[in-house]
């Protein structure tokens, strides 16, 4: 006889979501669409904390420069900082950036209380279509003499490095709410409580 229980649904309390992911990995359009769905949820996106500084911006690059580096730790724990201001006054928070590698932990641990973490991760030709399509230039200041889906692999690759904890997806088939449709469906995996990822900074 099949199984017609329903799944039972995600906890939706207060919580910081992290959504990381290579640049043109769809971060930003569902990391907006799944804060629409959490109830009450605010969506803070890397990009917007980074335009903020409108004099002297320093943009990533290889080698990045002293004050890149700088200014993209500030963006991190800014984008912490409104995360865990959000939950303690009882909206939950959808932060987006290009975290990876250790740093994913290290921005979870500032994140603090309840928190999720959701990696995109779209197989390396779907970003580079997607990149081409949108024209965004976000990869540039990687290429030199390179080809674009040889600056995608570089970020792929630091994306692997990331600890494996919260929900990987790969979301190279899938329409942006069909990926909101995966994360609710796996929210349990989602959910962070590795010691990985409880370190505060």
């Amino acid at each position: 006889m099949p199984d017609t229980t329903t799944p039972a649904a995600p906890d939706l309390r207060p919580i910081a979501v992290l959504v990381v992911g290579v640049p043109a990995a769809g971060k930003s359009t569902v990391g907006r669409l799944l804060a629409e769905r959490l109830g009450t949820a605010a969506f803070i996106e890397g990009d917007a904390l980074w335009q903020m500084v409108v004099a002297g911006r320093e943009d990533m690059a290889e080698p990045p420069s002293p004050g890149a580096l700088a200014q993209l730790e500030l963006r991190y724990r800014h984008g912490a900082m409104l995360a865990r201001s959000f939950v303690d006054a009882g909206i939950s928070a959808v932060h987006v950036d290009n975290i990876y590698g250790s740093a994913v932990a290290d921005q979870l641990g500032r994140m603090g209380g309840r928190r999720a973490l959701v990696v995109l991760r779209p197989r390396v030709e779907a970003v580079v279509r997607r990149e081409t399509e949108r024209g965004t230039g976000a990869y540039d200041g990687w290429l030199g003499d390179a080809a674009l889906v040889d600056a995608v692999r570089t970020f792929d690759g630091w994306l692997a490095e990331t600890p494996q904890v919260g929900l990987w997806i790969d979301s190279t088939d899938q329409a942006p709410d069909e990926t909101v449709d995966a994360i609710l469906a796996q929210w349990d995996r989602a959910l962070i409580d590795d010691p990985l990822a409880t370190r505060g900074a």
